[in-house]
């Protein structure tokens, strides 16, 4: 039996533990890639075969960390699979047409969205308009990349509604108004300068596809449309029942275990029951997403297991002491761990070190780049942060073809990092 105390149980792990890990994402990143038809049908095979040994091992010599994970999982899955029932039964009815000045301002509107109704929410109500809107066009799977980096990601850096790694710092004592005020302007800063790149990028696809005449040259112009007899349907929402729903989830969060999970359960089977068919139906709403990352998930929490267990036991061996230091480590390691539990492991961290205007015991600037680095940087590939993956599968299954593991780090390393290391010299 190992020890109950983790920190005594990272420092007993050997490192090769994180093997099972590790092979589990170059499976997600390789297979995809090399044998999609292989992996479309097995994937729940390779989740298995990484995730059960390691399982296995746990209950054996530590089961009360296992049934942690299990928790934990169990709370995430709940929270995923009631957002994206809910919002799947939100019908966002009018005629957009994917010019970049629309698509941008629908990233922006989810940018601040996603503060309001969490980025899972936000993302589950945004992207399928977000599809309809592009669907005319042939070069569009940049514009859900970067509906990723946004809505997705560094959109709900402004309150604890907004990511799990903020809620579990207001949990930890972080006033629930202090990340509006620390994060705000950092909030700005980061939101328009990738909206910006996005708008420079989406012009150019845009212009492309005028050019090889695959969308009007007007982008969806009124007058144009009207003279060559397109019709225009005014905006509209239909399930808006689901839009109460949605706020019942969001105050869920707020409520300790189980009752949490038991208010989500029931708003997610009232929508499912009050919905109509053919609003589901327009939405052309399907399980498959939530199930394909039900399963890539489970394998995943149970993988990261030993990764987590080590980081928190040797944590300190990193030398990270400066606001800059934190928000890399902590982003770094959040672009491929669970971003909530890496927030944690550094906030204990910074806890130790000291500094100026504690909040929660961490000092001020610490905390702002913590928080910073976790909300951030789950964007940098698409298990960084669970609706990444969930954006991915939707748009798959609209019929988008969206770039590989390695094709969307090379977007967001060629996109995101120069714009955290900008951040880094401005704020950190």
């Amino acid at each position: 039996m190992l020890p109950h105390d983790p920190a005594a149980l990272g420092l007993s792990l050997p490192l090769w533990s994180v093997f099972p890990f590790a092979g589990l994402l170059l499976s997600i990143a390789l297979l995809p890639l090399f044998a999609p038809s292989l992996w479309v049908r097995h994937y729940a095979k390779v989740c298995l075969a990484f995730g059960v040994p390691v399982a296995g091992y746990f209950l054996l010599r530590a089961p009360r960390e296992l049934l942690h994970t299990v928790l934990e999982y169990a709370s995430f899955l709940i929270l995923l699979a009631s957002l994206f029932t809910i919002s799947g039964g939100i019908l966002l009815r009018g005629t957009l047409r994917g010019s970049a000045g629309v698509n941008s301002a629908i990233l922006a509107i989810g940018a601040v969205l996603a503060n309001v109704f969490g980025t899972t929410g936000a993302s589950m109500l945004l992207i399928r308009p977000l599809l309809r809107a592009n669907a005319h066009r042939h070069r569009k799977a940049h514009v859900v990349v970067f509906f990723i980096f946004v809505v997705a990601n560094i959109g709900g850096a402004l309150t604890p509604i907004g990511d799990p790694p903020l809620f579990l710092g207001y949990l930890r004592g972080v006033p629930f108004f202090w990340t509006l005020r620390a994060m705000g302007l950092l909030w700005a800063v980061a939101c328009a300068l990738v909206i910006g790149v996005f708008h420079l990028v989406d012009r150019r696809a845009f212009a492309l596809d005028a050019a090889a005449d695959d969308v009007p040259a007007t982008g969806g112009d009124p007058d144009t449309a009207a003279a060559t007899g397109d019709s225009r349907v005014p905006l509209s929402i239909e399930g808006k029942i689901n839009l109460l729903l949605l706020m019942v989830v969001i105050g869920a969060v707020f409520l300790p275990t189980p009752w949490r999970e038991m208010a989500m359960v029931s708003a997610a089977v009232a929508s499912a029951w009050k919905t109509p068919a053919k609003v589901r139906e327009e939405n052309e709403f399907t399980w498959y997403p939530i199930e394909e990352v039900a399963v890539l998930f489970a394998g995943i929490f149970a993988t990261m297991i030993p990764a987590l267990l080590i980081l928190k036991a040797r944590g300190a061996a990193l030398g990270v002491v400066t606001p800059a230091h934190f928000f890399w480590a902590t982003g770094v390691l959040s672009s491929f761990l669970d971003n909530a539990p890496t927030y944690l492991t550094f906030f204990s961290l910074a806890q130790g070190v000291g500094g100026t205007q504690p909040v929660a015991g961490v000092s001020a600037p610490l905390l702002q780049a913590i928080g910073a680095g976790a909300v951030f940087m789950g964007a940098n590939s698409y298990i960084g942060n669970a609706p990444n993956f969930m954006v991915k599968a939707i748009a798959e299954e609209a019929g988008v073809r969206m770039p590989s593991f390695f094709g969307y780090m090379a977007w967001s390393c060629g996109v995101l990092l120069p714009i955290f290391a900008l951040l880094t010299l401005v704020f950190f």
